[in-house]
């Protein structure tokens, strides 16, 4: 039992540090691949060492010195086969200027930089050109968010060995291609942002909507996508599309403590104690929205759906939600980035501006689409629509379905307590 506790928060600790303790690596050894390789070493040690002496209070922190402490050993080891080896001080900061002297100019660098920033480091590098946008977000998702190749797969809604095989390839390339750990700027800056921009909007998604777990958010994730987020909108001021992706996040983000109950349970959005919601979060939404489309993004993926969340943030009730307004929107972000998960949410503003007919309408043509086929939210809003046209056995039925396909226990418990009660309720 206490081995399983002490497991269990070993892989606690590792879903928050893991991207910190890669990307202070890799700043060592210039290779996010041995970086992750190295990282995972230090995973390994804690599970040898702490179910016999505890977890150190300082976990995060126990793991990084032995991740680092592995980086040096290596370093050593490559400079004694190149026979450079120099003389080794105690410090940490001075062994790294005499172990590896090719790296003093990037150290110093870094130091100097204004941003300074490992995990942007990390998220850059890991969106070279070098590799496929494809490739790029698996990868980043994988190093920064912590998350199994299942829930990336899930993310993107294709198949597990799919997702494993980019991440390998695109290690593969990036050691390959010499590709330096470093922020980029000018141009090649915004080459890479919008990769970047996706990369973050996932991880903040992963925290907001857990994909797997006994929780329903993972606000660790969500918190570290804000940082970043605002951190990119200091690094390219003028990007209109960094400040719409920063407005929606903040926006989500200030629902987070009225998104569940006493107990954890999920609670869906025409149900949340607006009372609840964030308001400095929401006004700090509001602004970056505004600077969105001052700077002519009025029209870009994230800052469309920032507009949709600010139509929620302004409505002091459910009932005073600009739905019409939301449909148009939805409307003009399926043109701007098409997607069926756009289309199942438009679906959902269509039955709420125009009722559940109309909106049933989109989700029966829906249910051919293969990438939704796993999605367990498309026989969920399914399930919803029918419960409030009567049709209370094909409800059920639909919120069956979607429970056996939900990951997420809280998701599970939340589907399938709709399936014993069909009745009218709220759309996820």
């Amino acid at each position: 039992m206490m081995h399983s506790a002490t497991h269990q928060a070993i892989n606690a600790v590792w879903r928050i540090e893991s991207a910190r303790i890669v990307a202070g690596v890799a700043h060592l050894v210039r290779d996010i691949g041995l970086a992750e390789e190295l990282a995972q070493d230090a995973l390994v040690a804690a599970l040898e060492h702490w179910p016999a002496r505890g977890v150190p209070d300082n976990a995060g922190a126990w793991l990084m010195a032995t991740a680092k402490n592995r980086a040096l050993d290596h370093l050593r080891r490559q400079k004694v086969l190149q026979g450079k080896l120099e003389q080794i001080g105690q410090d940490l900061e001075a062994q790294e200027a005499l172990i590896v002297p090719d790296f003093v100019d990037a150290l110093d660098a870094a130091r100097a930089d204004d941003i300074g920033d490992d995990l942007l480091r990390l998220i850059f590098t890991a969106c070279h050109p070098v590799l496929t946008t494809e490739a790029r977000v698996a990868l980043t998702l994988k190093l920064l968010g912590g998350l199994t190749t299942h829930e990336i797969a899930r993310a993107f809604l294709v198949s597990e060995p799919t997702i494993a095989q980019r991440i390998v390839r695109a290690k593969r390339s990036l050691r390959e291609a010499d590709v330096p750990f470093e922020l980029p700027r000018g141009a090649a800056l915004g080459e890479r942002l919008d990769s970047v921009l996706e990369v973050v909007y996932l991880v903040f998604n992963e925290g907001y909507t857990a994909t797997a777990g006994d929780d329903w958010m993972r606000p660790a994730l969500t918190d570290e996508a804000l940082r970043l987020g605002r951190m990119l909108g200091e690094l390219a001021p003028e990007a209109s599309e960094v400040h719409g992706l920063v407005a929606l996040m903040e926006l989500q983000a200030s629902r987070s403590a009225a998104r569940v109950d006493a107990v954890g349970r999920p609670v869906l959005l025409l149900d949340q104690d607006r009372a609840r919601w964030d308001h400095l979060l929401i006004r700090r939404g509001l602004a970056a929205l505004a600077r969105a489309e001052a700077r002519g993004g009025q029209d870009g993926r994230y800052a469309l759906q920032a507009a949709i969340a600010a139509c929620h943030a302004r409505a002091r009730t459910p009932a005073e939600t600009d739905w019409p307004r939301i449909v148009a929107l939805y409307g003009r972000l399926a043109d701007a980035a098409p997607s069926p998960v756009v289309e199942l949410n438009r679906a959902v503003a269509v039955a709420m501006a125009y009722g559940p007919a109309e909106g049933l309408v989109i989700i029966d043509r829906l249910r051919q689409d293969k990438a939704l086929q796993a999605y367990q939210w498309l026989p969920s809003v399914r399930g919803d629509l029918l419960a409030k046209l009567g049709r209370f056995d094909e409800a059920r039925a639909e919120f069956e379905a979607a429970a056996a396909l939900a990951h997420n226990a809280r998701e599970r418990e939340l589907l399938l307590e709709r399936a014993r009660q069909p009745g009218p309720g709220t759309a996820p």
